[in-house]
């Protein structure tokens, strides 16, 4: 995977009705630690990684690229979400579109709040790609995630097995731009 290239980086905070989307800040460093040690989180994404291993890895502000946005509720990081080229796909499919990937802490699943975060996330790369597609690609055995892909626009590419599970790849067709 590769940054999305030539963008104007960071954009201003995107707010929502809750949340706010920006560029991750060092203050978020023990949260994001805590999300990507997460038994739960990484359920359907072949398991946590060891704590002291991301302690030692994680840089002072960690995922500050172009398309890594933090997501945050009432002043504290909830969730991650992540829009990335997929140079490097397993799909063919999906290689040199742009990748949504997300994750949430489970104290924060169950309120719609991805739903909320990512919708606002794909509308900025709308508004920056105007007529691209976004892939995303989830295990079929998460519903959630399953669920959330169907309500954002994603329809069902293909299916493949990768990581010893069948995997689901969809698109979102570019919205094209009225007028």
């Amino acid at each position: 995977m590769e940054d999305l290239g030539r963008v104007a980086w960071p954009p201003e905070p995107i707010r929502t009705e809750r949340l706010v989307l920006r560029e991750p800040e060092a203050r978020d460093r023990a949260a994001f630690i805590e999300l990507l040690a997460s038994p739960e989180v990484h359920t359907y994404l072949g398991g946590p990684r060891p704590r002291d291993e991301l302690e030692r890895e994680t840089p002072e502000v960690p995922q500050r690229w172009p398309g890594s946005f933090f997501v945050e509720l009432d002043g504290a990081m909830i969730g991650h979400i992540l829009l990335r080229r997929a140079t490097g796909h397993r799909r063919p499919a999906a290689v040199g579109k742009a990748d949504l990937g997300y994750l949430f802490m489970p104290r924060a699943w169950g309120f719609g709040y991805a739903a909320e975060a990512c919708a606002a996330a794909l509308d900025w790369f709308d508004g920056v790609f105007p007529g691209e597609p976004v892939v995303l690609a989830t295990q079929t055995a998460n519903a959630a995630s399953m669920h959330l892909a169907a309500k954002l626009g994603f329809t069902e590419v293909e299916r493949f097995e990768a990581w010893d599970a069948e995997q689901w790849l969809g698109m979102r067709s570019p919205v094209t731009p009225s007028g």
